[in-house]
């Protein structure tokens, strides 16, 4: 027989039960002037947290608490502890905000993945680790379970190592197996974990989701945060395939989007096949589903948000949520209660991680209004708290209203991007600040209603010919410069086609006029595809109604690298279908003799032309109702 020295021979009961003791016997240990390190979220070890804060030892005074996030749930924060204890926190979120301003809390500024080494260094002093774990299996060993960001560095840290047994607590993989006598002293747990409820769906997120999710390349690899943002992230993306997950929280949102098949983590350069995190932050289900699963992967937070080791993943996105942006591209960052998304320091390791990233992308996203009603695009975020000035590594912002491509575009380029994307109640005002900032053009066009009337119904997107992915959507005033960049690109025959005139050149003048359009009389819808992380077009088409009847005069032109691929046809039956569905009753053209691949392109549209030959050119005319009558009578017949 082998003698197991966890389990008594004569007696079922482990042996460890032996060394618990009651919580009060663990804080008559605790001396004045003490530092305590406390598990962070939902690893928080309540019970200790809880009898320490109940009681009246005269020992327990001038102490030092520690904890990565403070849920403020166990942990109070308010006058009546300030000579029994303050806290150090690394975050000023969720409701350690208000009390961090008003000099109650001290907030230790700090990157995510250089707080293990601040311990391990002594650069924070840990004399006691209060640490929440599961309960040990028959060989002694048992699991950090709900978080290991930086609880095995305490553990190293500290004098005192104090080991809360949770029952409710899952077995987590990766590094979160620690032995029971790692620990100097046990308590069992009566208080229950604090879960996280799922944050409630709300239609604008599920907006900006969509718009996120659509520049979300198969294979990238993201990183969550708990709130409504994320929770909307999670259901726009479950269509996509094989992306990765290396993320400081695991979540619900993450869960769901494992289970749908849209997370494989085949493509990671690191933990290829497992989802990555340090932290779970979530319901009873997740933590049901997380324990034991092979799936998910628990590494310390220096390896999770460490810039070097998330660039090993190619297609890193890192998707953050922000409170406002302005028209430079800088960030104001949330802040307040409630608030559990990243700081200042873990945006910058996610923005430097995808840096290094091979085809990474930083993304911003926010409503165009907070819930008060005020703008969230602004003309400048200066004279805001919680700044995270990095427009220069920023490529993209975006709102319900769509998303504006920032890299490698000019401070004028940017401006007006953002504008476009705006609450279309602000975008006047925005305009005319930023002329009067000399941001955009002193002559910049503005459509008051355009903003109301831009037809996002019309947004759709088509795979062609040798698998080339194009999104079509209504032109923006922003259009402006890929407009100009098309036209330039066109030969002088295209030119000659399409404007009936050798045109050469097409100065802002004269492209801002055919980029900012009255939508009820104008439709202009372009075809866009993604080239390094930014929109060029390759295509666009449109009609422009008749004064005096219901039809509508109509002109196309295509990229000549992307001709002969369907995109033209594509482009005219689209702009059919919104034609009719607007009450237009037919198209009509002048298209030159000589162009024979745009007459074909109305021949195949299935309606019936009647086409006149005048110098050199077809005046054609294509009523909607003639093919309507036929196909009644074929109904009939």
């Amino acid at each position: 027989m082998i003698f197991n020295p966890f389990f008594s021979p004569k007696k079922s009961e482990p042996a460890w039960r032996s060394r618990v003791v009651s919580p009060d016997a663990i804080l008559e240990k605790i001396e004045p002037g003490m530092s305590i390190f406390l598990g962070t979220g939902m690893a928080e070890p309540r019970t200790l947290v809880k009898h320490l804060m109940a009681s009246a030892q005269p020992n327990l005074q001038d102490l030092e608490v520690i904890q990565l996030v403070s849920l403020g749930d166990a942990v109070a924060i308010d006058e009546r502890y300030s000579k029994k204890y303050r806290l150090k926190t690394f975050f000023s979120g969720w409701v350690a905000s208000e009390a961090i301003q008003e000099g109650r809390v001290d907030l230790i500024p700090s990157r995510f993945s250089r707080i293990p080494w601040l311990f391990r260094t002594g650069a924070i002093n840990i004399d006691v680790a209060f640490i929440q774990i599961s309960p040990p299996d028959e060989t002694g060993y048992c699991s950090l379970g709900l978080g290991m960001a930086v609880e095995r560095q305490a553990m190293e840290s500290a004098k005192v190592v104090v080991g809360e047994i949770n029952d409710a607590a899952p077995h987590t993989l990766g590094d979160t197996l620690v032995h029971i006598d790692e620990f100097d002293h046990l308590i069992e747990a009566t208080e229950p974990i604090f879960y996280v409820p799922r944050w409630p769906l709300d239609e604008v997120y599920l907006k900006i989701a969509e718009h996120v999710a659509s520049i979300v390349e198969d294979g990238s690899c993201i990183s969550f945060a708990i709130g409504p943002l994320y929770e909307a992230l999670g259901q726009q993306l479950v269509n996509k395939k094989h992306l990765g997950i290396q993320s400081p929280f695991f979540t619900d949102a993450l869960m769901d989007l494992v289970k749908s098949g849209a997370v494989t983590n085949r493509r990671k350069g690191v933990y290829r096949g497992k989802s990555a995190a340090s932290y779970i932050m979530g319901t009873k289900e997740l933590l049901t589903w997380l324990d034991r699963n092979p799936l998910v992967e628990f590494q310390p937070i220096d390896v999770i948000m460490n810039p070097k080791v998330i660039g090993r993943n190619d297609r890193v996105m890192a998707i953050l949520p922000a409170r406002k942006v302005d028209l430079t591209g800088n960030v104001a960052l949330h802040m307040g209660k409630g608030n559990f998304t990243a700081g200042p320091g873990a945006v910058q390791e996610l923005f430097m991680g995808a840096a290094l990233s091979k085809n990474g992308r930083t993304v911003f996203a926010l409503p165009s209004r907070n819930r008060q009603g005020e703008a969230n695009i602004v003309i400048s975020v200066e004279c805001m708290p919680y700044q995270f000035s990095n427009r220069e590594s920023l490529d993209v912002v975006v709102t319900e209203y769509g998303v504006a491509y920032l890299m490698g575009r000019t401070l004028r380029q940017r401006a007006q991007a953002l504008i476009d994307i705006a609450h279309p109640d602000d975008r006047a005002g925005l305009v005319q600040q930023a002329k009067d900032a000399k941001m955009i053009y002193a002559d910049q066009i503005y459509f008051a209603d355009s903003g109301h009337l831009y037809p996002e119904k019309v947004s759709c997107a088509h795979t062609f010919k040798d698998g080339l992915s194009v999104r079509f959507r209504a032109i923006k005033p922003s259009d402006e410069d890929e407009m100009r960049r098309l036209f330039y690109r066109f030969s002088d025959q295209a030119v000659y086609y399409r404007y009936f005139s050798p045109i050469k050149a097409m100065p802002h003048r004269k492209m801002q006029e055919y980029v900012t359009v009255d939508y009820r009389r104008i439709m202009s819808v372009v075809g866009v595809i993604e080239e390094t992380g930014t929109e060029r077009i390759v295509a666009e088409a449109r009609y422009v109604r008749s004064h005096d009847r219901p039809y509508a005069d109509t002109a196309f032109i295509v990229d000549e690298a992307y001709q002969g691929k369907g995109i033209a046809s594509f482009l005219f039956e689209l702009l059919i279908k919104i034609a009719r569905e607007e009450g237009v009753e037919g198209f009509t053209a002048d298209v030159l003799s000589a162009n024979k691949a745009m007459l074909r392109v109305y021949e195949k549209s299935g309606f019936p032309i009647k086409a006149v030959l005048a110098a050199g050119a077809y005046e054609l005319t294509m009523p909607f109702q003639d093919k309507d009558q036929e196909s009644e009578k074929e109904e009939g017949d």
